[in-house]
């Protein structure tokens, strides 16, 4: 395997690198986001390993340019960063997986090779259905060329829906999925929701994006209804 190793911090970086070695695999190594980008997207690697927090471009920043770009090869985030919101943030900018340090190598090791055997599957950043448009990590979501004004719940049921497009969905489902997990009132509030949401993305164009599924749930159309 051919991996790129970006990260600042120069000893973390060669100890990286040495241990891959060992394990027959041809290593670059790159110390800032700005050099790893224009590597990552002019040369071909089966897995970039990518810290976060460094100087200029930062991990985040790289890995959004790639998606935009239309470089999917597995990226490994690599980093000190431990909390949920950072991880979140990662995957919405499209990594495919996340590490944090101090880290076991048999374990970076283990992830490195179950990403190398995905391989680079197109991934789009920007979920899609027929006219609609949601870029979860620029938190923009369009009807045709007429951004939408979504609260955050709106927003984030809006992704949830066009992640499962075609899909019948639950009210449980929604729930779990957007609302806290400790959420204990009335399954109605989706039904509430719902209603919001259509009114920001159906109504006003004359479509039926989301659909009512009697005694089941919700779709989301895979042509976004019109």
């Amino acid at each position: 395997m051919r991996i790129l190793v970006v990260d600042d911090d120069r000893n973390v970086a060669e100890t990286v690198r040495r241990m891959m070695v060992a394990e027959g695999w041809v290593v670059d190594v790159v110390h800032d986001g700005a050099l790893g980008l224009e590597k990552a997207a002019s040369e071909r690697f089966d897995v970039i390993v990518l810290d976060i927090m460094m100087p200029g471009l930062n991990g985040y920043e790289v890995v959004r340019s790639l998606r935009r770009s239309q470089v999917w090869t597995p990226v490994l985030m690599l980093t000190a960063k431990d909390g949920e919101y950072d991880q979140a943030d990662a995957f919405d900018f499209g990594a495919d997986d996340y590490l944090t340090k101090p880290f076991s190598f048999i374990v970076l090791i283990a992830r490195m090779r179950a990403l190398a055997r995905r391989g680079a599957p197109e991934r789009p950043a920007v979920l899609t259905a027929g006219t609609l448009s949601l870029d979860p990590a620029a938190h923009v979501a369009s009807r045709g060329e007429t951004e939408l004004t979504l609260t955050p719940r709106e927003f984030s049921m809006l992704e949830f829906l066009m992640r499962h497009k075609g899909e019948v969905v639950t009210r449980a489902e929604i729930l779990d999925s957007v609302w806290d997990v400790n959420y204990r009132g009335d399954e109605n509030v989706v039904e509430v929701y719902v209603s919001y949401l259509r009114k920001r993305i159906d109504t006003p164009f004359g479509c039926k994006a989301i659909q009512t599924v009697r005694g089941v749930g919700y779709r989301l159309a895979a042509d976004g209804g019109g």
